[in-house]
């Protein structure tokens, strides 16, 4: 591609010289015989060296520099100065404007030469370094954002507010403002909803490494259930805000909580239609089994969870789950102690109809 210099010259006999010996150069001239026209011309055709004189009628040298200085498309073109100017404070004036060269009349051909090529290569080295740059930060920004849903989750470890919940503590309350999103560290909550009699109906149980406290990312739709600690808990809490902005930018995380929704939503029709149509000791049967998968408990691990939280979570009156476990302790599939359940009998539990 041809290279264009824009010469901005009012003596006219020097200017028609000075654009021959760039024309007969290998260059593109365009030319203005002030200061003023040089400004426009510069704006206009953007090129990619800048030949100008210092003392001119309508604006001088020193003022083209400052115009093209504040215009962000031509602050970065190479400005040389041409004047027979040769006092050192006129030419530390024009350096500490931003000119890149400052060349004395009368010049050598190849004096005018070298300083174009010079002020050229040194601006498409400075371009080849901002696109490096550029290239490097994009990637780094690439590296450095979320890609999947673990990373999601070491994002909420590393940034999230550290939130720790007693036993029994709300974590919030059904129809409260939804502001935030936590990730479980440690401990088990439950979610619960009060249905129209006031009885408790546990919807969900949560573990170490589970989300929890989605709803609706519109700002004014409140919590549609109430989440307690069961245990313990510790909680990593993102702001909603935050949390849509990251799913904003990334298809593939969006796509894995997605999933996760969805696997979730699937647990809780299933526990629904058992609620609805599994008889008492099945229903039992099933909580105890998802209470000790919750709570990773094995047969013969003692499982600490009362009896209102089991029959909350089986969709049964507590007195109904009472007699049931005792019918259980009685053939043998559990033991009872106190407050612990013990799975003596993990398989005659899995069969139960």
């Amino acid at each position: 591609m041809i290279k264009s210099i824009l010469l901005i010259e009012d003596d006219s006999a020097l200017r028609e010289n000075t654009a021959e010996i760039l024309e007969l150069s290998g260059y593109s001239v365009i030319t203005a015989p002030n200061g003023k026209i040089g400004i426009e011309k510069a704006k206009t055709n953007h090129p990619h060296v800048i030949v100008c004189d210092i003392m001119m009628p309508e604006v001088d040298g020193y003022g083209v520099l400052n115009a093209l200085a504040k215009d962000s498309e031509t602050q970065h073109i190479p400005f040389i100065f041409l004047s027979a100017k040769t006092e050192h404070k006129e030419i530390r004036k024009g350096m500490d404007l931003g000119a890149d060269d400052y060349i004395t009349k009368p010049f050598e051909e190849s004096e005018l030469i070298s300083a174009i090529e010079s002020r050229m290569a040194k601006s498409e080295l400075l371009r080849q370094a901002m696109e490096m740059s550029v290239e490097s930060s994009a990637k780094e920004d690439s590296e450095d954002s979320i890609r999947n849903l673990n990373e999601l989750k070491n994002f909420f470890d590393d940034n999230g507010e550290i939130a720790n919940y007693s036993k029994g503590e709300t974590i919030y309350n059904e129809g409260g403002h939804s502001n935030n999103i936590y990730l479980i560290l440690k401990g088990i909550v439950k979610s619960h909803k009060m249905d129209e009699n006031g009885k408790e109906l546990i919807t969900e149980l949560h573990k170490p490494d589970d989300f929890l406290g989605f709803t609706s990312f519109e700002e004014a739709v409140p919590y549609q259930e109430s989440a307690t600690a069961v245990e313990e808990v510790e909680l990593a809490v993102v702001s909603k805000n935050v949390l849509k902005d990251i799913l904003t930018k990334s298809n593939a995380v969006s796509l894995e909580l997605m999933n996760v929704l969805t696997e979730n939503l699937s647990g809780i029709k299933e526990q629904l239609l058992q609620m609805a149509y599994s008889s008492v000791r099945k229903k039992t049967a099933s909580t105890i089994l998802q209470f000790a998968d919750i709570l990773n408990k094995h047969q013969n691990d003692n499982i600490k969870i009362s009896r209102h939280d089991l029959a909350s979570v089986a969709g049964i009156a507590t007195e109904s789950l009472i007699r049931t476990l005792s019918g259980f302790k009685k053939d043998g599939l559990v033991e009872i102690e106190g407050r612990n359940i013990r799975i003596v009998d993990l398989e005659g539990l899995r069969h139960i109809e």
